[in-house]
């Protein structure tokens, strides 16, 4: 019965542990933007998804992608800024470096 009761406690910690990382979102911190980890990978879907048309970026100054009704809500105001390009480049470049483990300084909520 002890064992049971041990192997119950362990399951039951596990359990509450994953709900706390779910539950805890990994913030990129960047020019005064705050944007979720998840929601610049949906950015790399996103921009992904698109097909490039020289023309149509030409005659624009924002990416393609802040027309984009899938675009995150804590994205768009990226699409405000002059410099909203580079600030996706960016964000994309945090992203990819390890920002889960919080190696990255711009990273954090991190476990």
């Amino acid at each position: 019965m002890g064992s049971r009761t041990m192997s119950g406690l362990l399951l039951g910690a596990a359990v509450v542990l994953l709900l706390l990382q779910s539950a805890q979102s990994v913030h990129i911190q960047y020019q005064g933007f705050q944007v979720q980890l998840d929601s610049v990978k949906k950015l790399n879907d996103l921009e992904g998804q698109q097909v490039p048309s020289p023309r149509l970026q030409a005659q624009s100054l924002q990416p393609s992608v802040c027309s984009d009704p899938a675009l995150p809500p804590d994205l768009q105001p990226v699409c405000t800024s002059q410099d909203a390009a580079s600030i996706f480049k960016a964000l994309k470049t945090i992203a990819n470096d390890n920002c889960e483990l919080c190696v990255n300084i711009a990273c954090t909520g991190c476990l």
